[in-house]
């Protein structure tokens, strides 16, 4: 059995154990819900101070050329497109991962239907994140299209000639399950259909190769493994084969191909900058530069290109640890693993059910966080789905001892009935 001197070697060892100096964590917080929020790195509030003091308040509206205002947005979306496999010029930061996801599809649809009118089905998984489903859901009512959703062993089977695009969260928000990119969109594509990927749960977290899996479009959000903060900016991926097929649906001046010559009429910009909007938040721009830059930071200590093959091999190393020690030393307490146990299938997160025990996983994650192990919790969806307590291994800042850790307090909490504390039963707004 693994011991905690086992765990404190392994983080001696450990080569991306310094990026953890990356970051302000409280101390005594072993923090494992970096896929909800990722923390504040120390970089952040001095960049974001600097272009409030600075670049707003003593250069003024100059900053639109002489701090790079204006560039931003592609300037930001170059380094995570460094993260994700898409190319210099490929991917804008910008607006919400719902937005950009309304926007994606909209013109996927578009570019499907020119090629076959016919095609007027979107499919998604039953089990994917609900903004996703419920953006799919607005833009098949205005555009007189269906939604159909499946459960994901009958993904390849809903493959019809009918269907326009196919939408996948690349890792599942609910179990940590990741799809094959590169395989389900071939399959896609054979069947004529254009593959829409949401990476929220994986930019940053698993490495990804949106160019080499020959994808269609791709949108992610900035806060959670990107670290960019609350609300941070999403981004956005168009195949470049793709960009100039068709316009974006919210055709706004900063996606028009000359927005100072104050045209009455819209021109959309070539490439990826068309699916800008409005104004962009240079606030939040700044956070997530430097949220980025600490994803880039783990490529200069793996010397590798962003890094991601040296964090994903961490990442399989924390969620295996964690599997192993909530399996040996939680056992007996009706735990449940609905994480891939394989590798190629699993995200950088665990996910536990609970049997038997109607509201203990919400209250368990609850008597977690009084002790400091910060997890989430996400409730069934009564169509078979169980309760999850889920927990997010980000390795740029969880170690070794933090899993042994978390995992003891797991322990305590079930062995002593703590979550049955009333407290720890009272369902706050945000779960």
């Amino acid at each position: 059995m693994t011991t905690l001197d086992d765990c404190h070697r392994r983080d001696a060892a450990d080569p991306l154990a310094p990026l953890k100096n990356l970051f302000d964590l409280p101390d005594g917080v072993i923090y494992l819900d970096g896929n909800s929020l990722g923390p504040l790195p120390r970089a952040t509030p001095a960049r974001v101070a600097d272009t409030m003091a600075r670049e707003w308040g003593q250069d003024l509206i100059q900053s639109w050329n002489k701090a790079g205002w204006f560039q931003m947005p592609r300037r930001v979306g170059d380094k995570i497109a460094r993260l994700i496999g898409a190319g210099a010029g490929e991917v804008v930061a910008t607006d919400t991962t719902s937005i950009n996801l309304y926007k994606v599809l909209s013109a996927a649809l578009s570019i499907a239907q020119a090629d076959d009118p016919a095609r007027r089905v979107i499919v998604s998984e039953r089990s994917n994140f609900p903004t996703d489903l419920y953006i799919a859901e607005a833009l098949c009512r205005e555009r007189g299209c269906s939604l159909k959703l499946v459960e994901t062993d009958d993904i390849a089977g809903a493959l019809s000639p009918q269907v326009a695009v196919l939408m996948l969260t690349h890792v599942n928000y609910r179990t940590g399950a990741m799809h094959d990119m590169a395989g389900v969109t071939a399959a896609a594509h054979a069947a004529g259909i254009l593959t829409v990927w949401d990476l929220a749960h994986s930019a940053g977290a698993v490495p990804v190769d949106l160019s080499g899996a020959q994808a269609d479009f791709a949108v992610g959000c900035g806060y959670k493994y990107l670290n960019g903060g609350p609300g941070a900016p999403a981004f956005v991926w168009v195949n470049p084969r793709h960009t100039d097929r068709a316009w974006q649906p919210l055709a706004g001046w900063w996606g028009h191909a000359a927005p100072f010559a104050f045209s009455p009429a819209y021109q959309p910009a070539a490439g990826i900058t068309r699916y800008q909007c409005g104004t962009q938040p240079m606030l939040s721009l700044a956070a997530l530069d430097c949220g980025v830059d600490t994803l880039l930071a783990a490529g200069e200590l793996a010397r590798a290109p962003g890094g991601m093959a040296a964090l994903r091999a961490k990442s399989l190393a924390l969620t295996d640890l964690f599997i192993d020690l909530v399996e040996s030393r939680c056992d007996g307490h009706g735990l449940g693993l609905a994480t891939p146990r394989e590798h190629a299938r699993r995200g950088s997160q665990v996910c536990l059910t609970m049997n038997g025990r109607a509201g203990a996983a919400y209250a368990t994650v609850q008597a977690l966080i009084a002790r400091g192990v910060i997890g989430d919790f996400r409730a069934g969806d009564g169509a078979g789905h169980a309760d999850i307590l889920r927990f997010g291994f980000a390795p740029l800042y969880t170690g070794f001892a933090d899993v042994w850790h978390a995992a003891e307090h797991l322990r305590a909490v079930l062995t002593s009935g703590e979550w049955q504390r009333p407290e720890f039963n009272q369902h706050h707004e945000v779960t």
